[in-house]
């Protein structure tokens, strides 16, 4: 019999790896943050012993989910400026408190915020985009998610750089910093193509591919920012960033609301991703991503959340639901996207955007033991025919009881264990304040 680290046994297990795969009364077997073993609970039994046992037979057991895109300190902004659209609500809202109030202190705080309502939700890894990473990766590290932190870019002063070269710089450093930490990742964050020129977005295309990194940028995520574009370029923002060389396999294209078929193909010949967020564009009314198109040509298709400023949650199970329903409207088939495509998206395809697909994103023996738990003995998910449909369907955040990253458990039971929950509303209650009376009277 062979000893192992951890040994987890479940009602359900369902791996993305095969996909639409449904494994019953099945077990994991972890050894030092990996998987080392799916296989029947019968066989577990005998074959393996284990320092901690978790017996989980009301459960479901699913990757980690990885939020695709969002800009996890935002949080301290969740309802600050809502029912207004894009511009108005980046313009007048948002960049004018940020300009008061975004500093190291700022980031951290909000980090922590979004990382406690991730993992209660059963999200194991994230894809950051916002100032001050260096900040935001020491506390991500501390609270031991997975993540990949952004080194923004754009071509306006803020509290963090001045310029491009200096967010260059910078952003250099911080990869520097975690290049070899085994849960942090970095990628090149230009903010947009409206908020960063010609030659910072070529520099940063230059330091993505002499870093190896994935290159993160919103992008065609509202009418009024081709319009724009065209205006001014001559060209929308796609066709310019193909002419500068950005189009890639490192290119992450997040929103993607409004694509001509041509762009579709495009994209699917240079082998980039886009990220779906779907209720953050529903809430901003900023447009359908078609991504029943997008899979179909073959194109790799993630979900985030965006902020909590604009969505105004970090669910991924909300958003995975989300996101087939909309794309079965959008196409008027009932078809499209079915549930184990959602999951897909909210797991393994997130892990292939941000290059990490072979560490995480599906529970098969060698990868990461990011896991997520979720309790389905309660009567909102029953009966139970089909464990994967209810789990797009009808599951909510709050059935996520465990989740554990490289075998870590960060959420027992519904309790935060590397996170002071306590700690966090304290200090969350005390931005609320000072933001506040920061605002004219």
């Amino acid at each position: 019999m062979q000893h192992v680290d951890i040994l987890i046994y479940a009602g359900w297990i369902i791996p993305v790896e095969p996909e639409n795969t449904v494994y019953e009364q099945y077990a994991l077997a972890i050894q030092e943050g990996k998987i080392i073993a799916l296989l029947p609970s019968s066989e577990a039994v005998r074959q393996f012993s284990a320092r901690i046992t978790h017996r989980l037979s009301s459960h479901l057991l699913i990757p980690g989910l990885v939020n695709a895109h969002t800009h996890a300190a935002m949080s301290l902004l969740r309802g600050f400026a809502d029912d207004l659209p894009l511009q108005q609500w980046l313009s007048e809202r948002i960049w004018p408190i940020e300009q008061q109030h975004v500093g190291p202190e700022f980031v951290a705080d909000g980090t922590r915020l979004a990382m406690a309502e991730m993992l209660r939700g059963g999200i194991t890894c994230f894809n950051d985009m916002y100032f001050f990473p260096e900040v935001a990766g020491e506390v991500i590290a501390g609270a031991g998610m997975r993540a990949t932190i952004g080194l923004i870019l754009v071509d306006f002063p803020s509290s963090w750089a001045n310029h491009a070269d200096e967010y260059l710089q910078k952003g250099q450093e911080v990869h520097d910093t975690f290049n070899n930490h085994p849960l942090i990742k970095t990628a090149l964050a230009p903010h947009a193509p409206y908020t960063v020129s010609d030659i910072p977005l070529q520099t940063a295309q230059r330091f993505a591919e002499n870093l190896d990194v994935p290159l993160h940028i919103h992008l065609h995520e509202t009418v009024a920012e081709i319009d724009e574009a065209v205006e001014k370029q001559g060209e929308r923002p796609l066709a310019r960033l193909e002419k500068l060389g950005l189009l890639s396999a490192r290119l992450i294209g997040v929103h993607m609301t409004h694509l001509h078929n041509d762009e579709i193909t495009l994209l699917a010949q240079h082998g980039a991703h886009v990220v779906h967020c779907p209720e953050s564009n529903l809430k901003l009314a900023s447009g359908f991503c078609p991504i029943h198109k997008l899979l179909r040509a073959g194109v790799n298709v993630a979900l985030g959340t965006d902020s909590a400023a604009s969505n105004d949650d970090l669910d991924m199970l909300g958003e995975m639901r989300t996101a087939a329903l909309l794309a079965k409207a959008i196409s008027k088939d009932a078809s499209i996207v079915p549930a184990a495509e959602a999951l897909r998206m909210a797991t393994l395809n997130g892990a292939k955007a941000l290059g990490i697909g072979h560490l995480t994103g599906s529970l098969v023996p060698g990868k990461s033991a990011d896991i997520t738990a979720i309790d389905m003995s309660d009567i909102e998910t029953q009966p139970i025919y089909n464990p994967l449909t209810q789990l797009v369907y009808s599951v909510g955040r709050d059935k996520v009881t465990d989740v554990w990253v490289a075998g870590k458990h960060l959420l027992k039971s519904r309790t935060l264990t590397s996170l002071d929950i306590h700690d966090i509303k304290a200090k969350t209650y005390l931005w609320r304040d000072k933001i506040l009376a920061s605002l004219p009277h």
